[in-house]
């Protein structure tokens, strides 16, 4: 009988906890909650794509051109998984197909299935596409000259209905597209989608793009996009923006905005529900510092507006010290609704948090409070599928782009966050140093950074609160 009753209990408990087990893959697959007590290791499985932008070293000396990504698997953040080195085959490619080396790597970004990605070359104008589960180099295109002669490319963008990428040239002063077919793996420069901002660029309302009056210096720094198929938000390295449609060719404008109205150097945009945030920051000699964040609608544009409509809501406008807002995070809770809106600080290794219902500031998460860097330097952000971490690329101390006034760091690496309250919090919690070691000094300068799924079971919660980046955005 007592065994009979061993058996009921032992059955009984085993019921339970399959049941628990199967509502927590649930809950998982619906909500992208973590089973795993320490955060995202478990059903919801990702890579993290970080970019050295640091020439490659043939163990002796620096090449000239290239440079690396490393790969880390959210199962072991403490190594990389692969790396890929920038100055082998995709330099060999880029070479056989533009007649140049890619130089300066920035900003890499996933189209929006994940299975490839675009790595944009900020010195030397190249882009070249990643397929990412063998991490092989398909094609490599180069930005054409335009502004002086010069060219570009600072952020190389998919776009969300997975048919283009929008690539800013920004010393050529141009927007340029990439037309994609991510399945067959085609891709074309589509030359006669370029739109050109400088020059005898006007806009629908009959005024010229670019002028000292109106938009000073129009190199455009990222190109974030939204979940609709039609826009883009072109930021301006001299205050100002443009909105376009970037189906069209050539690429047309349906929103323009002033220096007045828009900051300059923005390079952060991010959109959910019915809302583009968009900030400015420093980073130029010309323009040392600067924090500033714009909440725009995501609908309402059109090129019979006037200018600076919609008119776009101000949430922050620090001008009290050095500051740098500089790219940007949303976060979710767990039925998908976005709670906190992240602008990330440079200058002062800080992430400021203002509630996404009401645009008020809540916190300050300072990345020097765990001790683990003097001077962490935060750059890019990129947030876990669950919202229990966000990853930050940090700066080396010998920076290859921005002025090094704010793009200076002690501590290049991978920095992973734990996220708290829902994104109202978070700390700091390690820091996986990278390195490009030459006659003893680190030559390593992290910029660029990206996440992308490798799980079914996360996919549902990622693919549906995904933060539109920039880079750089």
């Amino acid at each position: 009988m007592q065994a009979r009753l061993r058996m009921a209990m032992n059955t009984e408990a085993h019921f339970r906890r399959t049941q628990k087990q199967f509502t927590s893959l649930l809950l998982a697959i619906l909500f992208g909650v973590s089973l795993a007590g320490a955060g995202d290791v478990g059903l919801c499985n990702y890579e993290v794509w970080i970019v050295d932008q640091s020439d490659s070293n043939n163990g002796s000396a620096l090449i000239g051109y290239g440079g690396y990504i490393h790969i880390f698997k959210n199962s072991d953040f403490n190594c990389p998984d692969a790396t890929v080195d920038l100055g082998a085959e995709t330099a060999q490619l880029c070479f056989e197909r533009t007649g140049a080396y890619p130089v300066r790597p920035h900003m890499v970004f996933f189209n929006p299935a994940g299975s490839h990605a675009t790595l944009s070359f900020v010195t030397s104008g190249h882009v070249v596409i990643f397929r990412a589960k063998d991490r092989k180099p398909l094609t490599c295109f180069r930005t054409t000259p335009g502004f002086n002669g010069q060219r570009q490319a600072h952020a190389s963008v998919p776009t969300r209905d997975s048919k283009y990428i929008i690539v800013a040239n920004q010393n050529g002063k141009m927007v340029e597209r990439i037309n994609v077919d991510w399945e067959r793996e085609d891709f074309v420069h589509d030359l006669n989608a370029t739109l050109a901002l400088y020059g005898n660029c006007t806009t629908p309302n009959g005024l010229p793009c670019e002028s000292p009056g109106l938009r000073p210096d129009n190199a455009p720094v990222c190109t974030p996009t939204l979940a609709n198929p039609t826009l883009v938000f072109v930021t301006l390295r001299g205050g100002g923006l443009f909105v376009l449609d970037y189906t069209k060719t050539p690429l047309q404008i349906v929103a323009e905005y002033d220096n007045s109205t828009i900051g300059a150097n923005g390079c952060g945009g991010v959109s959910a529900k019915n809302y583009m945030y968009i900030n400015s920051g420093g980073g130029t000699t010309s323009n040392l510092y600067e924090f500033k964040v714009y909440k725009l609608p995501t609908t309402g544009y059109s090129s019979a507006n006037a200018p600076n409509t919609p008119v776009p809501k101000k949430i922050a406008d620090d001008s009290t010290g050095d500051r740098d807002a500089h790219y940007a995070g949303i976060l979710y809770n767990k039925r998908t609704n976005p709670t906190y809106f992240w602008q990330p600080d440079r200058a002062q290794s800080v992430i400021d948090v203002f509630s996404f219902k009401n645009d008020k500031f809540v916190n300050r998460i300072d990345l020097k409070a765990t001790n683990l860097s003097t001077d962490p330097t935060p750059d890019a952000l990129v947030i876990s599928p669950t919202m229990a971490y966000a990853f930050v690329s940090l700066r080396g101390p010998i920076p290859l782009s921005a002025d090094p006034h704010v793009s200076t760091g002690s501590s290049p690496g991978l920095g992973v966050l734990e996220v708290q309250h829902y994104g109202r919090n978070a700390r700091l919690a390690s820091i996986t140093s990278i390195t490009n070691i030459v006659n003893g000094t680190n030559r390593a300068d992290p910029h660029g950074l990206d996440l992308r799924v490798t799980s079914d079971f996360c996919n549902v919660a990622y693919l549906g609160r995904r933060q539109a980046l920039m880079t750089n955005l």
